[in-house]
């Protein structure tokens, strides 16, 4: 199965009204591609890249944007969903809302926590309105992915424990607690504070829609300890002095995979998942000098990762499949090109691609654990 994800401008670029038909055909012929190859589609309708000319009337914070997005997928529903058995609304909606509204590391570049609090619910209404259409016009599933980061308290103390349970809450609860349970965590409203305004029972009809599948995003688990000086969250990730770290700082350690996932199957009644990313970003040349590039740092990471997904689905985790990210070295976000994820090394000079040794493993794993 290949993963990827539209460019909502290039099919709308006003991102709403008029379509334009050959982004459309653009589509059409990767799609086409794909299945003439034996390759599943799996389409992820938003990742990250709102339309400029809905930035301009106001992106997420707007209380039409779910409505856009949902106008949107009608759009796509219609010209691809013939074809497509796998969908998904939003990729990460918390890194929309963190990152772009709350920090301002990514687009549209906001610091500002009341516009935080409202981009949270507007973005959970726009998954459900998109989920409801699809489930009246679409015949296959259609889910929602979320990063999760498994928080583990740095020591024992008091002060270590409860802020390590409110983290938790910020990112691992406050979409999935809406969308499965129908309730926000309360440490996630005490965290807003007056900028958090209780969904109406309208937009509650939006925000509790569960998704056929859940995808989860995962890199690695966050050590957590107290820090008063903080002036956010009044908390900061510790390094592990035992443990690998990958080039985003990011700690090594699988387990939490494992962990993470029979946490979510306890905790929201055993939801089909897929594991729509999980890989490690290495130091690789920006050349590669041979047919093969090695790179036995990420083959050790996605053999452990795999080995707890395994546990995982002996425990009882309904796993539906699994995705390496990525398969190309990609532009990474913030951090431009300088973080190569790829199993597939891409020299940005020549755009020639070589293939790693992390290839040749996923390729064998994936011969060997085929089944029919």
């Amino acid at each position: 199965s290949y993963r990827f994800s539209l460019a909502w401008s290039r099919i709308l670029p006003y991102g709403t009204g008029s379509v334009n038909e050959k982004g459309l055909d653009f589509y059409r012929r990767l799609i086409d591609g794909l299945l003439e190859r034996g390759l599943i589609p799996n389409i992820t309708l938003y990742h990250w890249d709102l339309p400029q000319a809905l930035d301009e009337r106001g992106g997420w914070v707007h209380s039409d944007s779910a409505d856009w997005f949902a106008d949107y997928a009608g759009v796509v529903f219609k010209a691809l969903g013939d074809r497509v058995p796998l969908w998904t609304t939003l990729n990460e909606p918390w890194v929309t809302a963190h990152e772009g509204y709350l920090l301002g590391n990514h687009a549209p570049g906001h610091r500002n926590k009341y516009e935080t609090a409202k981009v949270v619910q507007n973005l959970l209404r726009a998954s459900g309105k998109a989920i409801q259409l699809y489930k009246t016009i679409g015949r296959q599933q259609i889910g929602l992915v979320v990063n999760l980061e498994p928080k583990t308290s740095a020591s024992s103390s008091k002060a270590d424990v409860e802020i390590t349970a409110q983290m938790d809450a910020y990112m691992n609860r406050q979409y999935l607690d809406p969308v499965y349970l129908g309730t926000f965590p309360e440490a996630v409203k005490a965290f807003y504070g007056v900028a958090w305004k209780e969904p109406t029972t309208e937009d509650w009809a939006w925000i509790h829609t569960q998704p056929d599948f859940l995808g989860i995003n995962f890199y690695a688990r966050g050590l957590t300890a107290a820090n008063p000086s903080e002036p956010l969250f009044g908390a900061q990730k510790v390094l592990h002095p035992r443990h690998a770290y990958t080039e985003m700082g990011w700690e090594v350690y699988a387990p939490a995979l494992r962990e993470l996932l029979v946490w979510v199957s306890e905790r929201y009644s055993q939801p089909p998942i897929w594991i729509t990313e999980n890989g490690a970003a290495y130091y690789d040349p920006p050349v590669a000098y041979a047919d093969v590039m090695e790179d036995p740092l990420r083959v050790a990471y996605f053999a452990q990762h795999l080995k707890a997904l395994q546990e995982a689905i002996r425990a009882g985790v309904d796993v539906r499949g699994y995705y390496a990210w990525s398969l190309l070295d990609n532009f990474e976000w913030g951090y431009g090109y300088s973080k190569r994820f790829g199993i597939v090394h891409v020299d940005f000079e020549t755009q020639t691609r070589t293939p790693k040794s992390s290839a040749r493993f996923l390729q064998d794993y994936i011969i060997r654990h085929t089944i029919g």
